[in-house]
């Protein structure tokens, strides 16, 4: 129940998804995250057109500034669109996830998928790597919440790429679920507190 919740900190770290492009950011999916779970913290540290290059130059400096309990990953979806190598994805995300985690933080990684029209190798290669991220690093992977919106174009904006407002509750539906799921996973590394049942 939120009312006995253990208070965390909580850090969104992600793109025009997350940042609220061409919606009003109280209307944001992350802000209405913080009115379904006021019990905890929720900073949004989302930038639109964020790379997981960007996003790994400015995670030091929030991890410092936020000591966050949970940090949620949600990149790599501008990598896909400048079509940037699966494996320099899969870098720079290994390094976010390491460096949140030696912060002493959990991580909730969010799979991204490019569309098809990328090519099939391609495709195929950025999307499954979230999947072997999730098990190397031994961290949740939550589904892609824009799989079940951008099929309904009257949840999209016009340019086909971004939610629209009427969006922006599903999307908090679909993610909660697992950031409170993730809350309450055992650290895996460099926990503060050792009592933490595996």
């Amino acid at each position: 129940m939120g009312f006995n919740a253990h208070a965390a900190t909580i850090l969104i770290l992600g793109d025009s998804l997350s940042a609220s492009y061409g919606v009003e950011e109280q209307a944001g999916w992350v802000n209405l995250l913080r009115q379904k779970m006021p019990e905890h913290n929720i900073i949004n540290g989302s930038i639109s057109g964020e790379t997981t290059g960007g996003g790994l130059r400015r995670l030091p400096a929030l991890l410092d500034s936020h000591a966050p309990e949970l940090v949620v990953i949600e990149l790599g979806g501008n990598d896909g669109l400048r079509g940037f190598p699966p494996t320099q994805l899969k870098n720079n995300l290994t390094k976010m996830i390491q460096l949140s985690k030696n912060a002493g933080a959990k991580v909730l990684l969010t799979q991204i998928m490019v569309p098809p029209n990328y090519g099939p190798r391609y495709t195929k290669l950025f999307n499954q790597t979230y999947s072997e991220l999730a098990k190397e690093h031994a961290v949740t992977l939550a589904p892609f919440f824009m799989t079940e919106i951008a099929i309904k174009p009257e949840l999209m904006q016009r340019d086909g790429l971004h939610p629209n407002k009427q969006a922006q509750p599903l999307i908090t539906e679909l993610m909660q679920p697992w950031i409170a799921q993730a809350l309450t996973q055992a650290p895996s590394t460099k926990a503060t507190v050792n009592s933490a049942q595996k």
